[in-house]
C-alpha cells in the first residue's frame, strides 16, 4: 500500500492501493478464497484482507517484493511439502512476485482451512467455561 493512505476498511480499500499488477494478483487470490469458501465472511483484520469462517480462515497481504499468505498451512504432510519453498518466518507463506503466483496451491490451502473449520459451537468442550459469578 502506498504511504501516506488511509487505512483500509474493505478488501476493495486495500486493493486499490497497490499498483496494477499487484491488484491482479490480489484479486485473483481473493476469487480463489471465494470459490474455495463461499460461506467465508470478507473483512479488514490486521490491516490486512481476511476471511473468516468460525473464526480467522485466511489472510493475504502484499509487501513490496512478494504476497504473504497466513496462516500456515498444517495437516497435510504432501502440501506442506509443496510449500516448503515458500515459507516465511514462522511457517506463513511469502509468495515472490518476480516468479508466478502458484494459485492452485492456494486453492488446496484454502480447501484445508475449510475443512480443518469445525463450527464454534462444535469445537467446545463442555465444561470449559467459567463458572457464573455469585451475588455478593
Amino acid at each position: 500500500m502506498n504511504e501516506g493512505q488511509t487505512k483500509p476498511t474493505t478488501i476493495d480499500e486495500y486493493i486499490a492501493g497497490f499498483p496494477l499488477a499487484v491488484r491482479a494478483i490480489l484479486g485473483r487470490i481473493r476469487e480463489i478464497v471465494q470459490e474455495a469458501a463461499p460461506a467465508a465472511q470478507e473483512a479488514i483484520s490486521y490491516q490486512i484482507p481476511t476471511f473468516k469462517l468460525n473464526g480467522n480462515l485466511v489472510h493475504f497481504a502484499a509487501f513490496k517484493h512478494h504476497i504473504g499468505l497466513y496462516p500456515p498451512a498444517r495437516g497435510d504432510a504432501a502440501l506442506e511439502r509443496e510449500l516448503a519453498p515458500y515459507a516465511g518466518e514462522k511457517g506463513n507463506l511469502r509468495f515472490p512476485l518476480d516468479q508466478p503466483i502458484p494459485y492452485e496451491l492456494i486453492t488446496r490451502i484454502v480447501k484445508l482451512r475449510v475443512a480443518q473449520s469445525p463450527p464454534k459451537a462444535a469445537a467446545k468442550r463442555p465444561g470449559r467455561g467459567r463458572a457464573p459469578r455469585q451475588p455478593s
